[in-house]
């Protein structure tokens, strides 16, 4: 595939190395406004935009790519408020967009597990819970956006949390999202549940990069010649088969 990178840091340049590897064309680069402009024309010939961008340019970059008819690859996060307009744009102008908080193949799995916890912890009262992640100094937002997908999908499914709440708490209907900001940190998402008795804990450490990008490229593979609005959901259903191996508490 012929593809353009929006947002050249070291997500870009981990995605280049890896596409490279696997056959595919990076034809164009974006750092800057600017270089759309400058890029216009290679830009117009990718057949997937992958964006790691920043939450303020994002937006605009999904856009420009709907205007090109182009499918967008988006692992920036911290855009949540205009999501669901570009949902929404997306589907009704018949373009293509594929948005997750994390492409790591072991981190989605790791939010099916977190579900199904869930699912058997409602029913034991006596434990608590709460969320916590590590990122390295660089990250833009807090929590992360797999803490909060973790987070909605624990209150969701535990009927005594009613909210979640990004600091400590004491009270009993509030899940505690705690996070911390630390050296080149590339990932680290502890879900905890703990009684007088014991604690129970699932964990996702990611060592590098490497699975955030090889999921965003193995997205823009899966996405090609798809119209409409996707997730990791959607290829890890597609991929993996989960309504087949998997409780309906999973889902």
């Amino acid at each position: 595939m012929k593809l353009a990178l929006s947002g050249y840091g070291k997500m870009g340049k981990a995605i280049a190395t890896i596409a490279t590897k696997h056959g595919h064309q990076i034809i164009a680069t974006i750092d800057t406004n600017s270089d759309w402009d400058d890029n216009n024309e290679m830009i117009s010939q990718a057949e997937v935009v992958i964006d790691f961008s920043t939450p303020s340019s994002v937006v605009a970059n999904i856009r420009r790519c709907f205007g090109l008819k182009i499918p967008v690859v988006c692992g920036t996060t911290g855009w949540d408020n205009d999501l669901e307009i570009i949902k929404d744009e997306c589907i009704s102008s018949g373009n293509t967009l594929f948005t997750a908080p994390n492409f790591s193949i072991g981190v989605n799995i790791f939010l099916f597990l977190n579900r199904y916890l869930a699912g058997m912890m409602n029913a034991v009262t006596e434990y608590d819970s709460e969320i916590k992640e590590i990122h390295h100094i660089h990250k833009l937002d807090a929590p992360s956006g797999t803490a909060k997908l973790l987070a909605n999908d624990l209150v969701r499914i535990i009927d005594r949390k009613r909210i979640w709440v990004s600091h400590t708490t004491s009270v009993e209907e509030e899940l505690a999202v705690i996070s911390e900001r630390t050296g080149e940190v590339p990932g680290t998402h502890i879900v905890r549940y703990f009684s007088d008795i014991d604690e129970i804990e699932i964990t996702h450490t990611a060592k590098s990069r490497i699975g955030f990008a090889g999921g965003a490229l193995l997205a823009a593979e899966w996405v090609h010649g798809r119209i409409g609005f996707f997730t990791m959901t959607d290829l890890m259903h597609d991929r993996f088969e989960i309504t087949k191996i998997t409780k309906q508490s999973l889902l």
